[in-house]
């Protein structure tokens, strides 16, 4: 059985979220299942923090580290994100190697296979293989703007890229032409959905469970794009995507999932980074019966207030 190519990008102070993801990557996989992660960096990582991902995962998992600084001199860079999100777009050209490909964000717990999807799915001359977002009211004239429609677009922190019918097409130089627009909110992802139209295979929306998939009050708009059962399979096994608030900083969707990944890791790994006492706090009552009844209560009762003040409002 061949390895996976798994590509993550990400900072070094990126270091314990792309971690934590790998962690959930592997326990949601077999054994037998092997992985090529391939991790593309904005500067060297330290040795000591590859070694540490080596033992984490052990043979389960092979590693190549490419620092791609400078690569992306002209690409528009929104202030909201690092350009490591843009990488993604050179993924044809930089494996040559392989004729697909994983993509998945640093800021996800995985409870799927992806092996068993990798390995089942049929691209055919699809560039990609994604989960549609269930657009809401307020994005779509925005979405107009950029040619897209509600219900058409992607969102880009999950892929399945074909390599090989990328680079037969050259789309890697267009979408460097295209990403160098300033006028894009999440620059990778708009065009990857712009340049890529029509030949996206939709993915169950369990495989990329953005923030709005779990909360009750867009439970309406989900179910706009997609069924009864697909919103109880987000629910039960849904991979968290933590689009928004991320668990570490803020208490947020699924913030306890992310937690519980966390503390699994060797401390060694831990110790790379400084914990957000308060959150770690959380997190820890949480854990407990009185505290986990307590906070979901809250929460309960906040989107019970929310929901009530949107229909005074209307």
């Amino acid at each position: 059985m061949n390895d996976i190519p798994l590509v993550l990008a990400f900072t070094p102070n990126y270091f314990i979220p792309a971690a934590t993801c790998l962690y959930s990557i592997i326990k949601n996989s077999s054994k037998a299942e092997k992985f090529h992660v391939i991790c593309l960096l904005t500067e060297e990582l330290p040795l000591d923090m590859i070694e540490k991902l080596k033992r984490l995962t052990g043979d389960r998992i092979q590693y190549s580290f490419i620092n791609l600084t400078g690569k992306l001199k002209d690409v528009y860079i929104d202030e909201r994100y690092t350009i490591a999100a843009s990488y993604r777009l050179l993924l044809p050209d930089l494996l040559p190697e392989y004729d697909k490909a994983l993509y998945i964000d640093c800021d996800v717990i995985v409870r799927n296979n992806l092996a068993e999807l990798y390995n089942e799915i049929d691209l055919k001359d699809n560039y990609l293989a994604a989960v549609y977002e269930a657009s809401l009211d307020f994005q779509i004239p925005y979405l107009h703007s950029i040619g897209s429609r509600p219900g058409e677009y992607i969102n880009s922190g999950f892929l399945i890229m074909n390599l090989k019918q990328l680079r037969q097409d050259g789309m890697v130089t267009r979408f460097l032409q295209a990403a160098k627009s300033d006028g894009l909110q999440f620059p990778d992802q708009d065009v990857l959905n712009k340049l890529c139209k029509g030949r996206i295979l939709a993915l169950p929306p369990y495989y990329n469970s953005i923030r709005t998939f779990f909360l009750p009050q867009y439970k309406k708009d989900f179910l706009n794009y997609y069924s009864e059962e697909d919103w109880n399979n987000v629910q039960e096994h849904g991979t968290i995507h933590y689009t928004g608030a991320k668990p570490w900083n803020s208490f947020t969707v699924k913030f306890r999932d992310w937690w519980d990944y966390y503390e699994q890791l060797p401390t060694e790994i831990k110790n790379e980074w400084q914990v957000n006492n308060k959150m770690y706090t959380l997190y820890r009552l949480y854990r407990t019966a009185i505290g986990s009844f307590f906070i979901n209560s809250l929460q309960s009762t906040y989107r019970k207030l929310k929901r009530n003040t949107k229909s005074f409002q209307e």
